[in-house]
């Protein structure tokens, strides 16, 4: 009787297989019966993880799916409200053509829209850039204030204007803030910390050439504060200047510095400090919303709305990619309030109640998050089960105080 094997070659991405017979006497013949391969292709993140040991979760990429999918569809429910509402007050009807249509007409919508802004463009056409603003709607941020006195602190934007009109670095604010006894320090825009990097940079190189060079710019720009201050030390052999005192003396030393490097000679360890921290601050602060926050930044600066400023780049390079510029919702806002206000003169259809509801019903609704409250556990002691009768049927229903969370004072006092 022949021998069945089974040979199994388990790989992080494959795993081959292969059936064979195997011989016991002279007269019998070896043979491989069947043989074959199952590839499990993974992304380089699921094979390292794979690697370290973790898990992989199914739901994850579900539930990014399935989020995916309820975009798509609550976007394509604003649409069809929106058509619906445009066509009862005859701004368009079946016939209309809601798309560009013939030659050289590629970026027509995008030229309406920043058109729209200052000039009169039909009902028609305004019906067209309603629907691209519908589209792409912004995004929101529910980031809250601590408090109201930090309230426009945190508003980056505010930050910003304040810098501009006050012609200040980052630095120099902080170190205000510090010195009148305040302790909250406001998130910068990477634009403003980047300017604050060349401004250091440019006025210290006139003392320190042989040091802030180009390249020796270009090898730290972007860096954390370690990496910063090891780069120092590899190349010229010296350290960031060693700041001294409390944790709260520190800090306004730190920012001293930082407001003086601007025109002031500091001493090279001290230069190398400032530059290590500012670029820190680059470091942790977040590329995708800092790119979101700069773009917001230029907006206001420029008086421009999001349409004019996406014309703009198409007017210098029509193969420029606008996919993956996002804004914040507020700049859409501001875009239709002053669409609507500039079409309002033109237009007497363009009523303040039609601009509310298409703004704050259709395109601008954000439904409020899903109550939680259901997650609370019932206290183990003071809850009871009843049976309650639903559609005829007899069901057992958990009834009783919730129970507090584990931040709660009383959770603390009671543990």
């Amino acid at each position: 009787m022949m021998k069945k094997i089974l040979g199994l070659d388990l790989g992080t991405t494959s795993i081959g297989w292969a059936l064979v017979t195997e011989a016991i006497d002279e007269s019998e013949k070896s043979s491989i019966i069947r043989l074959g391969v199952r590839v499990n292709p993974l992304t380089v993140d699921e094979q390292s993880n794979f690697e370290k040991g973790k898990s992989i979760t199914t739901n994850a990429d579900r539930t990014l799916k399935r989020s995916m999918r309820r975009n798509l569809q609550r976007y394509k429910l604003r649409r069809e409200n929106l058509i619906e509402i445009l066509k009862e007050n005859r701004f368009i009807d079946d016939a209309t053509l809601l798309s560009e249509n013939g030659n050289k007409s590629t970026f027509e919508t995008y030229h309406l829209r920043a058109k729209s802004a200052t000039n009169e463009i039909s009902l028609n056409e305004f019906a067209r850039v309603l629907l691209m603003i519908n589209k792409k709607r912004g995004y929101k941020s529910s980031r809250k204030a601590k408090n109201q006195d930090e309230g426009q602190l945190i508003d980056g934007m505010e930050i910003a204007k304040k810098l501009y009109i006050e012609n200040k670095t980052p630095g120099q604010l902080v170190f205000e803030i510090l010195k009148s006894g305040k302790k909250g320090i406001p998130d910068f825009y990477r634009s403003d910390l980047a300017s604050e990097f060349d401004i250091v940079w440019t006025y210290q190189k006139q003392f320190y050439p042989e040091i802030l060079t180009d390249e020796f710019r270009d090898e730290i720009m972007g860096k954390g504060q370690k990496v910063t201050s090891s780069a120092f030390w590899k190349k010229y052999g010296f350290n960031t200047a060693e700041i001294k005192g409390s944790r709260d003396e520190k800090k306004i030393h730190a920012y001293d510095l930082r407001s003086k490097a601007i025109d002031t000679q500091l001493s090279k360890e001290e230069v190398a400090f400032v530059l290590a921290a500012i670029n820190n601050n680059l470091n942790n602060s977040s590329g995708y919303l800092g790119s979101i926050s700069d773009r917001s930044k230029e907006l206001y600066f420029n008086k421009q709305t999001v349409g004019q400023y996406l014309m703009t780049q198409l007017k210098q390079n029509p193969h420029t990619r606008l996919k993956n510029q996002v804004f914040y919702r507020q700049d859409y806002l501001h875009e239709f309030n002053t669409l609507w206000e500039i079409q309002a003169k033109f237009h007497k259809e363009l009523t303040p109640e039609l601009k509310e509801e298409i703004r704050d019903v259709i395109i601008f609704y954000q439904r409020r998050l899903k109550s939680q409250k259901g997650l609370i556990s019932f206290c183990e002691f003071e809850s009871r089960q009843i049976e309650v009768e639903i559609n005829g049927k007899k069901k057992v229903k958990t009834i009783g105080s919730k129970v507090c969370p584990k931040s709660s004072p009383l959770f603390q006092e009671f543990k």
